[in-house]
């Protein structure tokens, strides 16, 4: 039994010796920082006590949810078909029947029932239905509708208050901020997607200079018109369109931002048109082959290519070689930025604009004015509002000049020429001139009278 004690303490020794060896030579450190009690096995970090959005468990949608799906409407676009005579007589077939062409969502804004939607969810309908979340139906007119912005603006007659949603802000919009897509896809009652801001101000056409706000929020056809909505319930959007090779979402969705679609709105409740304020500037596009060789490509800000004459920034006193950094409370990096902000102005509105000369900041005050320029659909003509000198050159407030001309009406000799009619309808500004050649057919006749510098007055027919 003694020998057996004394081998127990030998062993418990060595066991001892080698343990401390291990600790003093061969472990490495190991530390773990915990707050307050080391009861608690929670690595501190640098994230902020309750910071916004941290995760999706710790945001309450369902007061946004619940403030939405009412106040977003089904859009139902009917047409009427053309009458087929042949088609009657043999199957009996009668023609201009409603057939339905599309549909979308749509978004009440105030409680007697006018309702924003996209214009292309409800372009050359005939007939226009729109259903309320309780499933009840009622015809719509269409009060306005811009096709640059892709906005429309109806009406249905109710005989009770609706919900509604209030426009918000959409300048406030954070990237990463948390947002709801609630529209009426594949036919449904309103339904609810969950995602964040993506990304401010994008544009997605080369062509047009849209400014959009973009979401990972899943948006499918039939989302078109319906309501983009912070956690709050604030309406900052109007979904409009999706990137996708296949048609359905895939992770790239996009909205009108709320400031520019209220702007619509109202201009089109005032004034029945879009009143567009112009800043009077011209550039280049930042991925051009001359911006890359004026080392203009990887510019922080606008760079102004030219300074229209009579213009808002022309009076202002901005020159070509400014870089715009900021315009009003908004920082300006690109393009799209720019044009988003203008698209929420009026002429007449003076905004401050800070620019960077020589590598100095200035800030103008800057007037925006009517649009000076515009080409016009069918012809392609490029015509300008009248300068004062021009109006006392060709003796005419009214009419717009001819600056450019496509290569197929070179022969007509109608450069720097003052056009005041089309067919028998009278031209007032490049407003009235777009509108006008907006509405001629492309297969018809017609016609237009213009003023040489000489005072001559010619009419020209186009077949």
């Amino acid at each position: 039994m003694k020998k057996v004690a004394q081998l127990f303490l030998v062993a418990l020794l060595a066991g001892g010796i080698t343990l401390g060896a291990y600790k003093t030579f061969l472990e490495k450190d190991q530390f773990t920082f915990v707050s307050e009690s080391d009861n608690n096995p929670f690595i501190t970090t640098s994230m902020p006590t309750s910071p916004r959005g941290a995760g999706i468990n710790e945001v309450d949608f369902t007061i946004a949810a619940e403030k939405t799906v009412h106040a977003v409407v089904h859009v139902k676009n009917m047409t009427v078909g053309t009458s087929n005579p042949i088609a009657e007589f043999f199957y009996g077939y009668k023609g201009g029947q409603p057939s339905q062409v599309g549909t979308g969502s749509g978004v009440i804004i105030s409680p007697d029932g006018y309702i924003v939607t996209n214009n292309h969810v409800i372009d050359n309908a005939k007939n226009l239905e729109i259903t309320l979340n309780n499933n009840r139906s009622y015809d719509a007119e269409v009060v306005g509708t811009d096709a640059n912005s892709d906005i429309a603006l109806l009406k249905i007659n109710v005989e009770e208050p609706l919900p509604y949603l209030a426009f918000g802000d959409s300048d406030n919009a954070k990237i990463g901020e948390w947002v709801l897509a609630v529209g009426n896809p594949f036919n449904l009652t309103s339904t609810v997607t969950a995602g964040i801001v993506s990304a401010k101000a994008r544009s997605i056409s080369p062509g047009r200079n849209q400014s959009f706000i973009q979401t990972d929020a899943a948006v499918n056809p039939g989302n078109s018109g319906g309501a983009l909505v912070n956690t709050n319930g604030d309406l900052i959007g109007i979904n409009t369109a999706i990137t996708s090779q296949t048609g359905s979402y895939v992770g790239y969705s996009f909205a009108v931002p709320s400031n520019i679609a209220k702007k619509v709105v109202d201009d089109l409740l005032e004034f029945g048109k879009v009143q567009k304020g112009i800043l009077g500037v011209t550039t280049i596009n930042a991925n051009s082959s001359v911006a890359k060789e004026k080392n203009l490509d990887q510019i922080d800000g606008v760079y102004i290519n030219g300074v229209e004459d009579e213009s808002g920034a022309a009076d202002a006193g901005l020159q070509e070689g400014d870089i715009i950094k900021q315009v009003g409370n908004v920082r300006v990096s690109k393009f799209s930025e720019l044009t988003g902000y203008l698209s929420t102005k009026r002429p007449g509105d003076i905004i401050e604009v800070i620019v960077d000369r020589n590598g100095k900041t200035e800030t103008f005050e800057v007037e925006l004015k009517k649009k000076m320029t515009e080409i016009l659909p069918i012809m392609g003509l490029e015509v300008k509002n009248l300068s004062k000198d021009d109006e006392k050159a060709f003796k005419t407030k009214k009419g717009v000049k001819i600056t450019n001309v496509p290569e197929r009406f070179r022969g007509y000799e109608l450069e720097d020429k003052v056009m005041i009619m089309i067919d028998d309808e009278e031209i007032k500004d490049v407003d009235d001139a777009k509108e006008l050649f907006g509405s001629i057919s492309r297969y018809g006749r017609t016609s237009i009278t213009l003023l040489g510098k000489n005072g001559e007055r010619e009419r020209l027919i186009f077949q």
